[in-house]
């Protein structure tokens, strides 16, 4: 459920909003600067409660959101004229605000979810195996792919054939299926792992200090205390509460945020998750503005949701590379050559962007008429001149919603399918780079599970996903400044600079990490430290 609405928010806001990138820009900048700010918080309210507790939580609030997002859309097919002309537009204006305010919940409902499945429950399952832990990350990351496959493809071809109102319809009865299902799966795996039920306590110095705690020990019980234990500590801090002033309530949330970074900033894979990071300034993704742009040059969500099928093959194969380079080379060597693995893909792009049929023109101002887009909801012209409607043509009709060149063309030149080099080969390299880009996100985040504290993880993951929104937050606003299609060379000439970024820091981790046994790839990853040794000391991977 939630990949159908990863894959059709951004294609119902452009049908919304005339065929433009503006709304979907827009959705996609509010949903990083939420993650930016909240991650931090996110993750210290996971760390803070119990597991079974924050799943089930966040699980609701996720699909709710989605149920009653794709029910105001329903409407908003259904009655847009009528809304159009009620108060000067204001209330379907008022209705685009509310669409991606309730998105954004979700959203964030979403982030605490993948924090406490895929980085703390995961974990605790594999126990002690590093190898176990390897093979769970990529299983689920191949369903995570297998959903990227299926998810778009049925609601893609329920847009195409049907209409955007029975998509959203077909989605928001889904979630209300799915996350049924998903409740009672979390209550069986958390029944049939009796370690979920013991959670490290967190406790930090500034805590202590507002507090006033007398006794360290009261707030200090050991790891692997009870989840009841838990509730009886919670019980007596009402009355600390009160010792609190309203100031230093209103703080908290602050000091949070800066421990937190505090924190992410202090830890040895730090490198390691800046360099993942970077790879999110890019518009070499099927994100909401790739397939929201390519929906603009007249593909139908058809033909998006089988290209997002092919990059979700690719990403199961990078998930399998990874398990295999693993066992060969070790962890870090891994992430590096899944790095120049997806740089050498992405060279494909940038060869695109300068042959035949690509619509990038420096002498086209990116900024022209921002104001007049902005304010005057003007759509974003798709199509310039009977010429520009050659040069995006295709050649292939089927493909373009019915759409062919006009008329008056010239006849020599609408046979010749030139056209289809820039856009293949952008795609190609898209779609190729997959291999690397999910071989290399798994290996960072089994760096974060291997290296990071239990009673950290939560906030250190949170802090980890609010700098990826941060990144995806600047390529957002790129796309805002430069949302014509002439401009997206640029952009993506821009993207490849800052996936090459990304690696050149995940390389000075590994250098760091390796010294001079860094290009010795046979020589695989040390077992799993003993019970003993601290949780934090695995940074010999």
């Amino acid at each position: 459920g939630d990949r159908m609405w990863h894959f059709a928010v951004s294609v119902f806001l452009v049908e919304l909003y005339g065929n433009s990138l503006l709304l979907t820009a827009v959705y996609g900048l509010v949903v990083a600067g939420s993650v930016l700010l909240l991650g931090a918080l996110i993750g210290d309210w996971v760390d803070k409660n119990s597991r079974l507790k924050v799943a089930q939580t966040s699980l609701v609030v996720q699909n709710s959101s989605v149920i009653l997002c794709g029910v105001i859309l329903m409407i908003i097919f259904l009655f847009k004229t009528q809304l159009l002309t009620l108060y000067h537009g204001w209330l379907l204006t008022l209705c685009y605000i509310l669409v991606i305010t309730i998105a954004n919940i979700a959203n964030l409902a979403s982030t605490a979810t993948a924090i406490t499945i895929q980085r703390d429950w995961i974990v605790v399952v594999a126990g002690e195996d590093r190898s176990k832990l390897a093979d769970m990350n990529a299983t689920i990351r191949r369903i995570d792919q297998l959903t990227n496959i299926l998810a778009p493809m049925a609601v893609g071809q329920i847009m195409t054939f049907g209409s955007p109102m029975i998509g959203c319809g077909f989605i928001s009865g889904w979630n209300l299926m799915s996350m049924c299902v998903e409740y009672l799966l979390l209550w069986k795996v958390y029944q049939k792992t009796p370690t979920l039920a013991h959670k490290s306590a967190k406790v930090e110095a500034s805590e202590l200090k507002q507090l006033n705690v007398k006794k360290e020990s009261d707030m200090k019980p050991a790891e692997g205390v009870q989840l009841i234990i838990e509730k009886d500590v919670a019980g007596s801090e009402p009355q600390q509460e009160k010792e609190v002033g309203c100031a230093a309530r209103i703080a908290e949330p602050f000091i949070t945020f800066r421990d937190g970074w505090v924190a992410y900033y202090n830890q040895p894979v730090f490198l390691a998750g800046m360099g993942l990071a970077f790879l999110y300034m890019t518009v070499l993704g099927f994100d909401c503005i790739t397939t929201g742009y390519a929906y603009t040059q007249g593909l139908s969500g058809s033909v998006l949701s089988l290209l997002m099928g092919a990059s979700a093959v690719t990403g199961i194969m990078g998930t399998v590379a990874f398990t295999w380079l693993r066992r060969k080379c070790g962890l870090i060597r891994t992430g590096l050559i899944s790095g120049v693995a997806q740089f050498a893909c992405l060279i494909l792009c940038v060869i695109s962007v300068f042959m035949p049929g690509s619509p990038m023109d420096l002498t086209v101002s990116p900024f022209a008429d921002i104001s007049a887009r902005l304010f005057e909801n003007e759509p974003l012209p798709t199509i310039a001149s009977p010429e520009a409607e050659m040069i995006f043509a295709t050649g292939m009709p089927n493909l373009l919603n019915g759409s062919s060149a006009p008329a008056n063309s010239d006849p020599e030149m609408s046979p010749e399918p030139v056209p289809l080099i820039s856009v293949s080969l952008l795609f190609a390299g898209v779609i190729a780079a997959r291999v690397g880009l999910w071989s290399f996100d798994l290996t960072v985040t089994q760096l974060l599970q291997e290296n990071v504290i239990e009673s950290e993880r939560g906030i250190i993951n949170g802090v980890q996903n609010s700098m990826n929104y941060l990144l995806d937050l600047l390529h957002f606003i790129m796309v805002i400044l430069a949302p014509n299609p002439e401009a997206f060379g640029l952009l993506v000439l821009i993207s490849v600079s800052f996936v090459a970024m990304g690696h050149i820091m995940y390389f000075r981790f590994a250098q760091k990490s390796l010294g001079k046994q860094l290009f010795v790839c046979h020589t695989p990853d040390p077992k799993a430290a003993p019970d003993s040794s601290p949780p934090g000391n695995t940074s010999t991977v």
